[in-house]
């Protein structure tokens, strides 16, 4: 598994069924407590090819995040909570989560420390869907309840994400990523049940379908490592020279297949980043 680190997803065993902090009944004390902006949800069941980002800028207007969770095996809801370790009952599950993690890092040879390290919780409807995206971070997902499938593509591969969105993605420039059911070919299909774990490389596209028999209750802990933030820095340093070169008809090369073209490229934008900082 060490190898596989952000390079090829995987799955395996998690010790943390059974936890308090994610009982359904904590869940309905915490998340109604956590600042606005944290919480985030749907009353629609999405598909595949909807802009993931977007569905959650706007709250529905007839049902409070209370009634979401309370009607969810029923209806179609999904909950997405940034950041639950800010409650104390969470706190102490994200410093364990993070131990591990660094652990592995450092068994992997990518660092230390994780970068912006933190918790994700997803609760869903029974048949919800997560739309078909990529991350700017590496994830672990955990299962507590409920089933589901885990579609995950490989990380760099032009057929199912090309470079011109996968920048932009990354560079914050567009969130939608165009979808195409013929690429389901192109990515492995994880069944994943309660007190399993599955690592989602960076920027490696995935789509999520909840089986039909409970709520699913889910949790990834997210992070970069030094690697991941070399290739963002090099991912925004295409996006943003594509206009540049594209006068002269050229586009940059792919991020991903040349480690020394990206460290290069990762490099300058860091340069360029001071510039501009030290003239403001």
């Amino acid at each position: 598994m060490l190898d596989q680190l952000d390079r090829e997803a995987f799955k395996f065993k998690h010790k943390l069924m059974g936890h308090p902090a994610l009982s359904l009944e904590n869940l309905q004390r915490v998340i109604p407590s956590l600042p606005q902006e944290r919480v985030m949800y749907s009353k629609a069941l999405l598909q595949k090819g909807d802009d993931f980002e977007a569905t959650f800028k706007q709250r529905p207007a007839d049902r409070t995040i209370e009634q979401t969770i309370e009607s969810i095996r029923v209806s179609d809801g999904y909950v997405m909570v940034q950041g639950p370790e800010v409650d104390p009952s969470f706190a102490p599950l994200h410093r364990e989560l993070l131990a591990d993690v660094q652990t592995l890092m450092r068994r992997r040879g990518v660092g230390t420390e994780a970068i912006d390290p933190q918790l994700y919780l997803f609760i869903a409807s029974p048949n919800a869907v997560t739309p078909f995206h990529i991350d700017r971070y590496s994830t672990f997902l955990m299962q507590f309840r409920g089933s589901k499938e885990v579609t995950v593509f490989p990380q760099w591969d032009e057929r199912v994400v090309p470079s011109v969105s996968r920048e932009a993605y990354v560079a914050y420039a567009n969130s939608r990523l165009s979808w195409s059911p013929e690429a389901d070919a192109l990515g492995t299909k994880f069944e994943f049940a309660p007190g399993e774990a599955i690592h989602i490389p960076f920027v490696a596209g995935h789509h999520v379908r909840n089986g039909g028999d409970d709520v699913s209750i889910s949790m990834s802990i997210i992070f970069n490592t030094a690697q991941s933030m070399a290739w963002r820095r090099a991912l925004s340093f295409n996006h943003a020279s594509r206009r540049v070169m594209g006068r002269f008809g050229i586009a940059p090369s792919p991020v991903g297949r040349n480690p020394l073209r990206d460290s290069a490229k990762a490099q300058i934008w860091d340069a360029v980043a001071k510039v501009k900082s030290a003239r403001r």
